[in-house]
């Protein structure tokens, strides 16, 4: 069984939920994040948050899959202060949700001093419903912005056990691990961190806090990263404690804390069917016949892909 603890998927199609589900996925969480273009009115930004808790929620489940989710106001649109403004005075209520694992992802881009203020806003709302944070470094001068992500979650007063860093690379992972914080890694067919890379980094650092995602998005990504990972590692000699540890355990115990993602959800999953709607709307098209489950029905039952 394999997690994907961030997974753009709002992005994405049915037949890569399809493909997630037979290569072994049975839980994922997306992230609230930049769209590709800046959102210029509220409204927009909250029927987004309303799509990532209500129907990517559904249409991952006609596929088997359990669908989780984090909230934030991104750290590029933290510098439209009017629109940040009013997207902090609707956060408390999204994030109250059912399935909302986090506070995230949140964090620097530019290092503006706005990313700054609602990076710490969102940090103090973290703390007050104590939920974990998922903080996004930035893709330039990461080094630096992820050294002063950690930073200024201490000087909030967060428990690094509580916050997951994500998007790592070999520069950013030793400081990560030795300052006691989760080290999620974005793995990308050719940037951020590759298949190969990341499990050189497995050799080196064992699994402890070390988190494997896809972050697959609108862009050049593979919904399949975390299970290509795990295949890869698992070839290339890598336990498979291991293996099991950062492609689904860590996951687990980091998001886990928030009370809203429990083991059960998947081990015990409701029957697939379907002819179920969501807002009187199917994911089916073109008069195709509907999945429909006996109840208990055992969907998968090994980490690699056939």
């Amino acid at each position: 069984m394999l997690i994907d603890p961030h997974a753009h998927m709002i992005s994405r199609t049915t037949d890569d939920y399809e493909a997630m589900a037979a290569a072994g996925v049975v839980a994922l969480i997306e992230p609230a994040f930049w769209l590709g273009q800046p959102r210029t009115f509220v409204g927009t930004y909250v029927d987004y948050l309303s799509t990532i808790v209500g129907w990517e929620r559904f249409r991952a489940g006609q596929f088997g899959i359990r669908h989780y989710c984090t909230i934030g106001l991104n750290s590029k649109e933290a510098n439209n202060e009017e629109l940040a403004e009013g997207v902090m005075e609707w956060l408390p209520r999204f994030a109250l949700k059912e399935g909302v694992v986090a506070i995230g992802e949140i964090g620097y881009d530019e290092q503006t001093a706005l990313e700054d203020k609602y990076f710490r806003l969102q940090l103090t709302l973290a703390k007050e419903l104590g939920l974990p944070v998922m903080v996004h470094t930035p893709h330039r001068d990461k080094k630096q912005g992820t050294s002063r992500s950690m930073d200024v979650c201490e000087e909030m007063g967060l428990d690094p056990s509580m916050v997951i860093i994500d998007h790592n690379n070999e520069e950013t992972v030793g400081e990560v691990l030795q300052r006691g914080y989760w080290a999620g890694f974005s793995i990308y067919p050719s940037t951020k961190m590759g298949n190969a890379r990341m499990v050189e980094l497995l050799k080196q650092y064992g699994s402890e806090r070390i988190i494997v995602d896809s972050a697959c998005d609108w862009g050049i990504s593979d919904c399949l990263g975390v299970a290509k990972t795990a295949q890869l590692a698992l070839q290339s000699g890598v336990p498979e404690s291991t293996v099991r540890a950062v492609c689904y355990g860590n996951a687990l115990a980091a998001y886990g804390q928030s009370g809203q993602m429990k083991e059960s959800d998947w081990l015990e999953p409701p029957a697939i069917d379907q002819r179920t709607l969501y807002e009187g709307n199917s994911i089916l098209r073109g008069g195709r016949d509907p999945v429909i489950e006996e109840p208990g029905t055992q969907r998968r039952k090994g980490l690699t892909i056939e």
